[in-house]
């Protein structure tokens, strides 16, 4: 398994826009929503317990691949997704909440496109798709990141994914 600094340097190596960053602040939770809608949509019993959705269960194995990552930023994607866990349940429960988060989903991926004409790079997850889980992850480091914390893991995986920009870059004139 790849490290934290290793997911988040090939993420940032082709984020590293600022307008793209910010797209993707826009883009992403919306992404996330929707295919938490459309999971929430998948039901099923659990005895006496009652009901849970696909979205808890998927939540909860997105949490422990975080958690293996990465301790303080996996507690930040915590407090990210319990309320977006919380939304898009209810939300399952709407008539018609398919087409709804259709709807949010081709919007968050417009501000993903959008984001990624700025950055002049293609998305992460076109070389590796495993980069779909990394999004959210990256941008709750760049969260704490403009808060003050975790100056160290900034400071590896920056200028390691400057570097790596470059080298694709290089690559993309010389081939």
């Amino acid at each position: 398994m790849k490290t934290a600094v290793e997911q988040l340097t090939r993420y940032k190596s082709v984020h590293l826009n600022p307008t793209n960053i910010k797209t993707h602040f826009v883009g992403i939770p919306l992404i996330i929503w929707s295919a938490f809608v459309w999971l929430g949509l998948i039901r099923f019993e659990l005895g006496s317990f009652g009901q849970a959705s696909a979205a808890m269960v998927f939540t909860l194995i997105v949490l422990a691949y975080y958690l293996k990552l990465h301790l303080r930023l996996a507690v930040g994607m915590l407090i990210f997704i319990l309320p977006v866990l919380y939304t898009s349940d209810k939300m399952a429960a709407v008539p018609h909440a398919g087409w709804i988060a259709a709807a949010v989903f081709v919007i968050g991926w417009v501000f993903q496109l959008i984001g990624h004409q700025y950055e002049k790079a293609k998305p992460a997850f076109i070389d590796d798709l495993t980069q779909l889980l990394i999004g959210p992850f990256f941008l709750m480091a760049e969260l704490y990141f403009a808060m003050g914390l975790e100056k160290e893991l900034d400071k590896e995986i920056t200028p390691k994914a400057i570097e790596a920009r470059r080298a694709l870059e290089a690559a993309r004139k010389g081939g």
